[in-house]
């Protein structure tokens, strides 16, 4: 019998991803495919950094632990690259989607190159141009978060609006570490809806500003809970700032998007394409 939460018949099943690096890729890969099983209920592991036979051992041990507690066999994504390691984790009672095997070895067979089998090689090293990049562009954003300053502006690759609790932080700070990207942030508040203009210096760098709106009932609900019972979070605050905001942002031809049930992954990537960010 399929084990199924309390509550409802939701089915519950737990999902490992096994790497000999971080296990960033491994997860990505399994996470963008059990997105599309709304009615399963997944607990998720992560065993990052397994190099070598004890690692593995111990790894199948956990896996086939899990599975007996659970009652039902674990899924295991793996992205190990040693095919020795590989071998043993895919000897655990559990069943095992490894990303080499299902692309790598296929895309030899079609290049008619043998892959380098190199450790870690998705995530680059830590002096790669890349990398430092990512490193700059969050430094930027964390020191350009909710309004701190308008310095510096012209560095920024794009530059967030919209009113408090709307997602501006999460997604500026997803865009810097994902792509690179700087982004600063400002928050739109009552005092900028009545003297009728942006905060700061914002117009001087227009073509790069993309806004932010919210359903005010959900708003009302994000900010309940940060400040219970305050103005602040009353639904007709909030239904007011909502519609202020839109307002501006409309009369100034700012580009923006509701972000009520759109994920981070899905706000950054509307971003990327009406910026032509790249």
């Amino acid at each position: 019998m399929l084990p199924v939460s309390e509550n409802s018949m939701t089915i519950k099943r737990t999902i490992f991803y096994v790497s000999d690096g971080t296990g960033l890729t491994a997860e990505a890969l399994g996470h963008s495919l059990l997105t599309q099983f709304e009615d399963v209920e997944f607990t998720q592991v992560r065993i990052p950094f397994l190099d070598d036979k004890a690692k593995a051992l111990d790894a199948v041990e956990r896996i086939n632990a899990t599975g007996e507690a659970d009652g039902l066999r674990p899924i295991v994504f793996t992205t190990l690259v040693d095919q020795e390691l590989a071998a043993i984790v895919h000897e655990a009672d559990a069943y095992s989607l490894s990303f080499f095997e299902t692309f790598l070895a296929p895309l030899e067979a079609e290049l008619g190159v043998k892959s380098s089998h190199t450790v870690g090689r998705s995530h680059g090293s830590a002096d790669s141009s890349d990398y430092k990049n990512r490193i700059e562009a969050i430094n930027y954003t964390l020191a350009h978060d909710d309004g701190i300053t308008d310095r510096d502006l012209e560095q920024a690759d794009v530059v967030l609006v919209a009113v408090s609790r709307c997602g501006k932080t999460p997604t500026s700070l997803y865009l810097a570490m994902q792509f690179g990207l700087k982004a600063a942030n400002f928050p739109l508040i009552p005092e900028d809806f009545e003297r009728g203009r942006l905060p700061g210096t914002l117009n001087r760098h227009r073509s790069k500003l993309f806004g932010l709106t919210i359903q005010p009932e959900r708003l009302a609900n994000i900010r309940e809970e940060r400040r219970a019972g305050s103005k602040y979070a009353s639904l007709a605050n909030c239904r007011y700032e909502v519609a202020e905001a839109e307002k501006m942002m409309r009369r100034e031809g700012i580009r923006w998007l509701d972000s009520s049930t759109k994920s981070i992954e899905e706000i950054a990537t509307t971003i990327l394409q009406e910026l032509k960010l790249r």
